[in-house]
């Protein structure tokens, strides 16, 4: 491609026009200096015609409530066996400790979300169990927002169970679930998850889980790990998809779409080993990740205008700078958090308020505390 085309692309995103999956290679693609401050500058221009200015966060709790897993992810520290010394599974009162704790520091949200723990069933059946969760959050603080559930949860109790997505997620939002989390995604290209989770969900179920989601009146998220065996093809590939699934939410005017996405680099010092030498190093590069925020501004904006770096993948320094590349959320304040953690991220497990609010502000952008759907939370 001619410089000429680079410069087309660009403009062409700035006319609201959607850049192809060839256009998006390439511009990961760029190794140059100048022409990725270009990119930089066009993710800037598009998240200001987009979203504005202002940068939110939400005060939200994280709860892992078990980490025995019945699968084994390659890039996973967090999950252990039935047994090991240090498993854990949380009863009804430790998940209703953390709920009131999050509740006396103003959190609007709980984060929920754990390993696949065969054994979290009520009378031989795993939806029970879930939706004892949901109610034991739900009965003590109704006003709560219950963001919870990976694709991959919906998949593990529907297959138990015998039942179908529709009648998980259904259940689990009659029951007081607000929205999904967009994770469980990884990267959406088979070939990488046969690598990373050969265990898990395959690309077509994610997709279809989260369109059920939708169609079923559930926001979800979406995510990308980045920056481990994948190719930037196969980055533009994922992007594609999360783009068309977003689409196809707004043409068919299904009641619900994807809020948010956010970028989450591979942190490998935990990891196990095998796909730890493949990767080569334990923290992620800043760079490649600000460039991937960036092209995913461009790639998804004018479908998706919420973005999000990680501030425990990239810690608040590098989550703060991803600001200058397309993102106008700094995410939540999480309180704890444990399976990025134990991966060895350097980020830390709680931001105070403050903190996030003093990042925004070091860059002469006003801040906003935000809901769950990013409404506008008034603090006066």
């Amino acid at each position: 491609m001619t410089n000429i085309t680079f410069e087309s692309i660009l403009q062409s995103a700035l006319l609201k026009d959607s850049i192809s999956p060839d256009d998006g290679v390439f511009l990961l693609r760029q190794t140059d200096p100048e022409a990725i401050a270009q990119i930089q500058f066009t993710a800037n221009q598009l998240r200001q015609k987009q979203v504005g200015n202002t940068v939110t966060y939400v005060i939200n709790r994280n709860i892992n409530f078990t980490n025995i897993c019945e699968q084994h992810c390659s890039f996973c520290a967090f999950r252990r066996d039935d047994g090991d010394a240090d498993a854990y599974w949380l009863d009804w009162a430790q998940v209703l400790e953390k709920s009131t704790d999050a509740v006396h520091r103003n959190a609007t949200e709980i984060c929920m979300q754990g390993g696949l723990h065969p054994q979290a069933q009520i009378n031989g059946k795993s939806l029970p169990y879930y939706l004892k969760l949901v109610e034991t959050i739900k009965g003590e603080f109704p006003h709560l927002h219950l963001h919870a559930f990976s694709p991959q949860e919906i998949q593990f109790i529907a297959r138990l169970d015998g039942i179908s997505y529709i009648d998980v997620i259904t259940a689990l939002r009659d029951a007081g679930v607000g929205s999904m989390p967009g994770t469980a995604a990884e990267v959406l290209d088979d070939d990488v998850r046969r690598v990373l989770c050969p265990e898990k969900i395959d690309t077509a179920t994610w997709l279809e889980i989260v369109s059920t989601a939708h169609q079923l009146g559930l926001p979800t998220t979406s995510t990308m790990l980045s920056g481990h065996i994948e190719t930037p093809e196969q980055q533009i590939g994922h992007l594609e998809k999360l783009r068309s699934l977003q689409q196809t939410a707004i043409e068919k005017g299904y009641p619900a779409r994807i809020t948010e996405f956010i970028v989450l680099p591979f942190v490998g010092q935990e990891a196990p080993k095998s796909l730890r030498r493949r990767v080569g190093r334990d923290q992620p590069v800043l760079a490649d990740s600000l460039l991937l925020t960036a092209v995913a501004r461009i790639y998804l904006g004018n479908y998706i205008p919420n973005h999000q770096p990680s501030w425990v993948k990239l810690g608040l320094e590098g989550a703060t700078e991803a600001l200058n590349w397309g993102c106008n959320d700094i995410g939540g304040t999480l309180m704890e958090e444990h399976i990025t953690t134990m991966a060895g991220a350097i980020g830390g497990t709680c931001m105070e308020v403050e903190t996030l609010q003093n990042a925004i502000s070091s860059l002469k952008r006003p801040y906003q505390q935000r809901d769950t759907l990013y409404r506008a939370i008034d603090n006066f």
